[in-house]
């Protein structure tokens, strides 16, 4: 368990860095963060962090595929964990 709460965390801060980090190259005409790279963060745990990244950084908020995406793979996560939950919890 623990294990998991350190993946999420690390993963959250990751996907809020690239945020972040994403839309000071987009304010400096630099090389940009990878769209599919900024939701493959969030799959991978990270959905609070990029949905607060977002907010925070005012970025990729015009983008009906973020502003979608980043709440429908956080409602899909906690859909899996409620659903791993009540498997270990009562099919036992």
């Amino acid at each position: 368990m623990i294990l998991l709460l350190i993946w999420l965390v690390v993963w959250n801060l990751i996907a809020f860095a690239l945020m972040g980090i994403d839309k000071w190259k987009a304010a400096h005409d630099k090389w940009r963060i990878p769209e599919r790279t900024l939701f493959l963060s969030a799959l991978l745990g990270g959905s609070i962090g990029a949905i607060l990244g977002m907010s925070m950084f005012h970025h990729k908020t015009r983008h009906w595929t973020f502003k979608l995406g980043m709440p429908a793979i956080l409602v899909l996560q906690i859909a899996a964990a409620l659903g791993v939950s009540y498997w270990h919890t009562f099919i036992r």
